[in-house]
């Protein structure tokens, strides 16, 4: 097996989902230094997959599955993690951002009131972002 595009953006997502939990952890022991430092990897390494996962759509169009020969089960499966997992990335996007900027700001009860519903949401998105390459590519979703 090969590794492509694919297969990066889906260890960038699991990489930006480590680091957040890390970061997690790291703000509730109170090494406020160190979670910043954690919370901007994790922005970057989310930064790089989505300019790897934008250049790759660019390089070769969407992934067509062979859903039409899978399971409905798993179609319906699919389409139930995926449809969530675009929307909240989308949504997630400008929250990062305000959130960061509000830390950049010192901030801290604006940041700390926005980054409980950040952090909830780019984790989520981290993780089904892994679960659909691993649909995508590892299922009998795939051609």
């Amino acid at each position: 097996m090969s590794f492509g595009f694919p297969e990066l953006d889906a260890s960038l997502n699991a990489a930006s989902g480590l680091l957040l939990c890390a970061g997690y952890g790291l703000i509730k022991r109170q090494r406020w230094r160190a979670h910043g430092w954690t919370m901007v990897s994790a922005t970057l390494v989310s930064a790089i997959f989505l300019i790897c996962y934008l250049t790759y759509h660019y390089q070769h169009g969407e992934h067509h599955t062979g859903a039409s020969h899978a399971a409905p089960w798993l179609r319906h499966t699919y389409r139930m993690v995926l449809y969530p997992h675009l929307i909240l990335a989308i949504v997630m996007l400008p929250m990062i951002c305000l959130t960061l900027r509000r830390a950049y700001r010192r901030d801290w009860e604006n940041h700390r009131r926005l980054a409980r519903k950040t952090i909830g949401i780019w984790l989520f998105v981290s993780v089904t972002g892994v679960i659909v390459y691993l649909m995508l590519y590892h299922t009998a979703l795939a051609t």
